[in-house]
Protein backbone atom coordinates (compact mmCIF):
# COMPACT_ATOMS: atom_id res chain seq x y z
CA UNK A 1 0.00 0.00 0.00
CA UNK A 2 1.40 3.67 -0.97
CA UNK A 3 1.11 6.79 1.21
CA UNK A 4 -1.69 7.77 -0.82
CA UNK A 5 -3.55 4.58 0.22
CA UNK A 6 -2.13 5.19 3.79
CA UNK A 7 -4.07 8.60 3.62
CA UNK A 8 -7.25 7.52 1.81
CA UNK A 9 -7.40 5.33 5.05
CA UNK A 10 -7.12 8.14 7.20
CA UNK A 11 -9.82 9.71 5.72
CA UNK A 12 -11.92 6.31 6.42
CA UNK A 13 -12.50 4.47 3.36
CA UNK A 14 -13.99 1.34 4.90
CA UNK A 15 -13.57 -0.56 1.74
CA UNK A 16 -9.62 0.02 2.08
CA UNK A 17 -10.01 -0.67 5.92
CA UNK A 18 -11.34 -3.94 5.36
CA UNK A 19 -8.46 -5.17 2.46
CA UNK A 20 -6.09 -3.58 5.27
CA UNK A 21 -7.58 -5.98 8.08
CA UNK A 22 -7.38 -8.95 5.33
CA UNK A 23 -4.29 -8.07 4.58
CA UNK A 24 -2.94 -8.10 8.40
CA UNK A 25 -5.13 -11.22 9.34
CA UNK A 26 -3.21 -13.02 6.45
CA UNK A 27 -0.03 -11.83 8.03
CA UNK A 28 1.30 -9.68 5.43
CA UNK A 29 4.12 -7.58 6.67
CA UNK A 30 3.48 -4.94 4.59
CA UNK A 31 0.25 -4.12 5.80
CA UNK A 32 1.17 -5.27 9.01
CA UNK A 33 3.68 -2.41 9.23
CA UNK A 34 1.35 0.15 7.81
CA UNK A 35 -1.51 -1.39 10.28
CA UNK A 36 0.81 -0.55 12.86
CA UNK A 37 1.90 3.15 11.47
CA UNK A 38 -1.95 3.76 11.46
CA UNK A 39 -3.21 2.70 14.20
CA UNK A 40 -0.12 4.94 15.76
CA UNK A 41 -1.06 7.70 14.77
CA UNK A 42 -4.73 7.69 15.90
CA UNK A 43 -3.77 6.16 19.31
CA UNK A 44 -0.89 8.52 20.59
CA UNK A 45 -2.44 11.90 20.32
CA UNK A 46 -5.90 10.85 21.72
CA UNK A 47 -3.90 8.95 24.66
CA UNK A 48 -1.33 11.12 25.10
CA UNK A 49 -4.27 14.00 25.79
CA UNK A 50 -5.67 11.76 28.22
CA UNK A 51 -2.45 10.85 30.40
CA UNK A 52 -1.73 14.36 30.83
CA UNK A 53 0.62 15.06 32.94
CA UNK A 54 1.63 11.70 32.77
CA UNK A 55 2.49 11.66 29.06
CA UNK A 56 5.47 9.51 29.30
CA UNK A 57 2.63 6.65 30.16
CA UNK A 58 1.47 7.03 26.14
CA UNK A 59 3.83 4.97 24.30
CA UNK A 60 3.05 1.78 26.76
CA UNK A 61 -0.45 2.64 26.41
CA UNK A 62 -0.04 2.81 22.58
CA UNK A 63 1.67 -0.35 22.35
CA UNK A 64 -1.11 -2.23 24.76
CA UNK A 65 -3.49 -0.75 22.52
CA UNK A 66 -1.71 -1.81 19.42
CA UNK A 67 -1.34 -5.64 21.06
CA UNK A 68 -5.30 -5.53 22.01
CA UNK A 69 -6.19 -4.44 18.44
CA UNK A 70 -4.06 -6.82 16.59
CA UNK A 71 -5.31 -10.02 18.58
CA UNK A 72 -9.02 -9.08 18.07
CA UNK A 73 -8.61 -7.85 14.61
CA UNK A 74 -10.33 -11.23 13.06
CA UNK A 75 -12.94 -10.12 14.90
CA UNK A 76 -12.95 -6.88 13.44
CA UNK A 77 -16.44 -6.43 11.27
CA UNK A 78 -16.55 -3.41 9.93
CA UNK A 79 -19.46 -1.75 10.92
CA UNK A 80 -17.71 1.28 12.05
CA UNK A 81 -14.37 2.57 10.85
CA UNK A 82 -10.96 1.15 11.66
CA UNK A 83 -10.13 4.19 13.83
CA UNK A 84 -13.34 4.38 15.82
CA UNK A 85 -12.83 0.91 16.50
CA UNK A 86 -9.17 1.60 17.28
CA UNK A 87 -10.25 4.72 19.59
CA UNK A 88 -12.46 2.44 21.56
CA UNK A 89 -9.80 0.08 21.88
CA UNK A 90 -8.02 2.93 23.68
CA UNK A 91 -11.03 4.10 25.71
CA UNK A 92 -11.29 0.92 27.79
CA UNK A 93 -7.35 0.50 27.48
CA UNK A 94 -7.55 4.02 29.76
CA UNK A 95 -10.52 3.01 31.61
CA UNK A 96 -8.31 0.49 32.59
CA UNK A 97 -5.67 2.45 33.66
CA UNK A 98 -7.78 4.69 35.70
CA UNK A 99 -9.65 2.03 37.67
CA UNK A 100 -6.31 0.57 38.87
CA UNK A 101 -4.87 3.44 39.77
CA UNK A 102 -8.08 4.96 41.86
CA UNK A 103 -7.81 1.33 43.36
CA UNK A 104 -4.34 1.84 44.35
CA UNK A 105 -4.61 5.11 45.70
CA UNK A 106 -7.56 3.89 47.56
CA UNK A 107 -5.63 1.25 49.39
CA UNK A 108 -2.97 4.05 50.00
CA UNK A 109 -5.21 5.80 51.62
CA UNK A 110 -6.53 3.26 53.99
CA UNK A 111 -2.58 2.32 54.32
CA UNK A 112 -2.33 5.74 56.16
CA UNK A 113 -2.24 8.04 53.75
CA UNK A 114 -3.79 11.38 54.86
CA UNK A 115 -6.41 12.84 53.15
CA UNK A 116 -4.80 16.04 53.30
CA UNK A 117 -1.83 14.41 51.47
CA UNK A 118 -4.17 12.84 48.96
CA UNK A 119 -5.74 16.22 48.58
CA UNK A 120 -2.15 18.08 48.17
CA UNK A 121 -1.33 15.71 45.49
CA UNK A 122 -5.02 15.88 43.56
CA UNK A 123 -4.60 19.49 43.51
CA UNK A 124 -0.48 19.22 42.29
CA UNK A 125 -1.69 17.13 39.52
CA UNK A 126 -4.79 19.50 38.45
CA UNK A 127 -2.24 22.85 38.35
CA UNK A 128 0.35 20.75 36.11
CA UNK A 129 -2.46 19.81 34.09
CA UNK A 130 -3.43 23.63 33.98
CA UNK A 131 -0.17 24.78 33.30
CA UNK A 132 0.22 21.88 30.40
CA UNK A 133 -3.23 23.29 29.10
CA UNK A 134 -1.46 26.50 29.20
CA UNK A 135 1.26 25.88 27.38
CA UNK A 136 -0.60 24.10 24.65
CA UNK A 137 -2.43 27.10 23.98
CA UNK A 138 0.61 29.47 23.85
CA UNK A 139 2.34 26.35 21.26
CA UNK A 140 -0.87 27.04 19.56
CA UNK A 141 -0.37 30.97 18.41
CA UNK A 142 2.93 30.40 17.91
CA UNK A 143 3.99 29.82 14.13
CA UNK A 144 4.17 26.28 13.34
CA UNK A 145 8.05 26.38 12.59
CA UNK A 146 8.69 27.60 16.34
CA UNK A 147 5.45 25.27 17.86
CA UNK A 148 7.25 22.23 16.21
CA UNK A 149 10.92 22.69 17.02
CA UNK A 150 9.98 23.60 21.09
CA UNK A 151 7.77 20.27 21.27
CA UNK A 152 10.15 18.24 19.39
CA UNK A 153 13.18 19.94 22.26
CA UNK A 154 11.06 20.23 25.36
CA UNK A 155 8.68 17.70 25.20
CA UNK A 156 10.53 14.71 22.99
CA UNK A 157 13.66 15.67 24.24
CA UNK A 158 15.34 15.58 21.32
CA UNK A 159 19.02 16.73 21.02
CA UNK A 160 19.56 19.73 19.36
CA UNK A 161 21.61 17.48 16.98
CA UNK A 162 18.73 15.04 16.53
CA UNK A 163 16.81 18.21 15.28
CA UNK A 164 19.26 19.07 12.69
CA UNK A 165 19.70 15.57 11.02
CA UNK A 166 15.92 15.70 11.14
CA UNK A 167 15.70 19.31 9.55
CA UNK A 168 18.59 19.29 7.33
CA UNK A 169 20.06 22.36 9.30
CA UNK A 170 22.80 22.79 10.71
CA UNK A 171 22.88 22.93 14.79
CA UNK A 172 23.64 26.61 15.15
CA UNK A 173 20.67 27.32 13.11
CA UNK A 174 18.44 25.45 15.25
CA UNK A 175 20.06 27.06 18.48
CA UNK A 176 19.05 30.15 17.22
CA UNK A 177 15.58 29.04 16.24
CA UNK A 178 14.71 27.51 19.53
CA UNK A 179 16.28 30.91 21.10
CA UNK A 180 14.01 33.38 19.26
CA UNK A 181 11.07 30.30 19.82
CA UNK A 182 11.61 30.44 23.30
CA UNK A 183 11.40 34.29 23.47
CA UNK A 184 8.14 34.80 21.34
CA UNK A 185 6.91 31.58 23.86
CA UNK A 186 8.36 33.89 26.92
CA UNK A 187 6.36 37.17 25.54
CA UNK A 188 2.82 35.12 24.83
CA UNK A 189 3.11 33.34 27.92
CA UNK A 190 3.32 36.71 29.77
CA UNK A 191 0.89 38.13 27.59
CA UNK A 192 -1.57 34.96 28.62
CA UNK A 193 -0.82 35.45 32.05
CA UNK A 194 -1.23 39.27 32.41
Amino acid sequence: MKRADLVSLHEGSFADERRLVSEVVAKDRKATAEFVALCADWAYPFVRSRLMPRVELAEDMVQEILLAAWQNLPKFRGDSGLRQWILGIARHKLEDYYRKHVREAALQDEDGQTEQSATTNFENQLEAADRQKQVDQVLAVLPEVYSIALVWRYREGRSIREIAQETGKTEKAIERLLARAREMFKRRWNDAVS
